[in-house]
This record gives structure tokens, sequence and C-alpha cells, in this order.
């Protein structure tokens, strides 16, 4: 098979492919300081929009921006584009509109 063909992707199970934010780069503190994605911060989380869900995922659909720590994914390279594999259970809180019963936070 040729490197060039783009097969369709399943996900199975409970796992979640995922792409990063192009925004969690670089931050700027709320006086205006620039902080680095290198630099360690306590276990800061991330967040990503969903890209495709396996069969037994159940909280999770396509799209949803999804909360979750870096250190809780697999990194894989799809079609020449970066994406994280984690488990549902990795994920700490999913924004979407759907969404009815909230905390009454808004991004």
């Amino acid at each position: 098979m040729s490197d060039d063909a783009r097969l369709p992707i399943k996900m199975l199970h409970d796992r979640l492919l995922v792409s990063l934010r192009k925004d969690d780069g670089d931050r700027r503190s709320t006086g205006g300081i620039l902080i680095p994605a290198t630099a360690q911060i306590a276990k800061r989380l991330v967040w990503g929009e969903a890209r495709g869900v396996g069969s037994n995922v159940r909280q999770v659909k396509v799209g949803d921006r999804v909360l979750f720590s870096p250190e809780d994914q697999h990194e894989v390279e799809v079609h020449g584009e970066e994406l994280l594999i984690l488990r549902e259970r990795d994920v700490h809180a999913v924004a979407a509109e759907r969404i009815e019963e909230s905390t009454g936070l808004y991004l």
C-alpha cells in the first residue's frame, strides 16, 4: 500500500482521537508576561478538539472540546497532522453546545 493512501480511521473501545488547540502554546500572564509553552507549571491541563471517538465513548462527540492532562496522552501522526490518543476516562471536562447542565462557566 502506498504512503499516500488516506484510509478512514475508526477509533476503538473508549479511545478518543484529539487535536490540540493552536493557542495552547505560549501564553501571556494577566500582567502581560510571555510564558513559553516549555515552562513547567504545576500539571496544567490543556484543551483539545475530539476528532474521532470509539464505540464505547459515552460523553464525548466528534467536535467537542475536551480538557485533559498532557501526561495522559499518546502522540500519533495521521495524514501529516499531529494528533493525540487518550481514553475517555482521562478527560476531565467537555465543552459543547449540547450540554445543558453545567457549572455556570462558559468558554
